[in-house]
């Protein structure tokens, strides 16, 4: 029998059992074969990871016997991943950006101790929230922001977290989190696609309140549901894939203080099926 054909329908299985999926794609530095593409936005970088990752989990999984069928679906491969020595946690900076596809807070633990766990650190030095802001722009305030903010918080006191903070808020919304927050954002994310220079107010305020201004070229959806569908379907070479949500998406760069140059970079997943 093909080997090829064996994967196949082990990935169909696996895939029709499974309630939950996660899956980290290893340093992205060190993946020839992603190297070797220059996608032109980080959703479609995201969707690249994805299929590759999925496609090398499957390829190299032996089809399970029918007792033990995972619920819990972890396509991460070990190899491809940096863990960082104690040796040189200093020397390191883990910086993340946690995207929430769904508003479930206990998102936002079970991806940092993922990441740590991968990553082999207690701490993370800074994690940026892009919370799933409604796409037409209404319903974009503190209320909205809130219950992120609340588990950053409960993060930070417990050591997981240096630093918080946000994506894509004007100058009141930051004012307005900054005055209620009881750990205050550290930075703030802005994308240039939007304007191609930063509102002076907003620059004013962050310069007063030393809240450090970022940029980035994120779209305001990361990925959208048919895009993770069809990542999918092309990773696990299986055409009739069940309906699968993303529930975050999570990218770390682990960056070399002394030189400023990126030692590894890649994306943790979380994924649920859908209720029928």
């Amino acid at each position: 029998m093909d080997p090829r054909n064996t994967n196949s329908e082990a990935s169909k299985m696996l895939l029709s059992h499974a309630k939950t999926l996660t899956l980290h794609t290893g340093n992205l530095v060190n993946r020839s074969r992603l190297k070797k593409k220059c996608p032109g936005s980080p959703s479609e970088e995201l969707q690249d990871c994805i299929q590759a990752s999925l496609n090398d989990w499957f390829s190299t999984t032996k089809p399970p016997s029918k007792q033990d069928f995972p619920e819990a679906l972890d396509c991460s491969i070990p190899e491809a991943t940096d863990r960082i020595s104690p040796e040189e946690r200093d020397e390191l900076r883990v910086s993340v950006k946690l995207f929430l596809c769904e508003s479930v807070q206990s998102s936002i633990g079970d991806a940092v101790e993922m990441v740590c766990q991968a990553l082999a650190v207690s701490q993370l030095d800074s994690v940026i929230i892009a919370p799933p802001w409604p796409l037409d722009g209404e319903g974009r305030n503190l209320a909205h922001l809130q219950p992120s903010w609340k588990e950053l918080e409960a993060l930070v006191r417990s050591q997981k977290i240096a630093a918080i903070g946000t994506s894509d808020l004007d100058k009141d919304l930051l004012e307005q989190l900054y005055n209620w927050a009881q750990v205050k954002p550290s930075s703030n994310q802005f994308n240039l696609a939007s304007c191609c220079v930063m509102p002076p107010e907003l620059t004013a305020f962050a310069k007063e309140f030393d809240i450090q201004l970022l940029t980035h070229n994120d779209p305001k959806e990361l990925m959208s549901a048919a895009t993770f569908q069809e990542a999918l379907r092309e990773g696990s070479k299986d055409l009739n894939i069940a309906d699968w949500r993303l529930e975050w998406v999570l990218r770390y760069s682990i960056i070399v203080k002394s030189r400023g140059i990126i030692k590894a970079k890649g994306y943790l997943v979380s994924a649920r099926k859908a209720s029928p």
